[in-house]
């Protein structure tokens, strides 16, 4: 079992900065990769970033590549995520998950847990 817990969402303004954080409990969290998806107001739940379990590949969705880095520290259990350049269309909950590594990325219907999510409100 792993259970994910998100912190580090507030109010920001474009151009901005943010840092979100997921702490894993579970002494396996170091055999899953790690996920961040989003979801706005009115929309599905969408990829946002991943990494792998000993945190060698990372994954991006467009739009948030050359502005979003993704981290990990496995003897903490925890994942980062470091969002910059923010834009307005940023805003949405983000949703820490995690799936168990195969070696690709694993579609949303896959993961094997979740947190509850942290908002993200990227003001204009």
């Amino acid at each position: 079992q792993v259970q994910l817990v998100e912190s580090g969402g507030g109010l920001v303004q474009a151009g901005g900065s943010l840092r979100l954080s997921c702490a894993a409990s579970g002494r396996t969290f170091s055999s899953y990769a790690m996920y961040w998806f989003r979801q706005a107001p009115g929309k599905e739940r969408e990829f946002a970033a991943a990494i792998s379990w000993g945190g060698g590949s990372t994954y991006f969705a467009d739009f948030v590549k050359g502005r979003f880095t993704i981290s990990r520290d496995n003897g903490k259990n925890t994942v980062t995520l470091q969002m910059n350049s923010l834009k307005p269309e940023d805003t949405a909950v983000y949703y820490c998950a995690a799936a168990l590594d195969l070696g690709t990325i694993r579609p949303r219907d896959e993961m094997d847990y979740w947190g509850k999510g942290t908002l993200v409100t990227v003001s204009s």
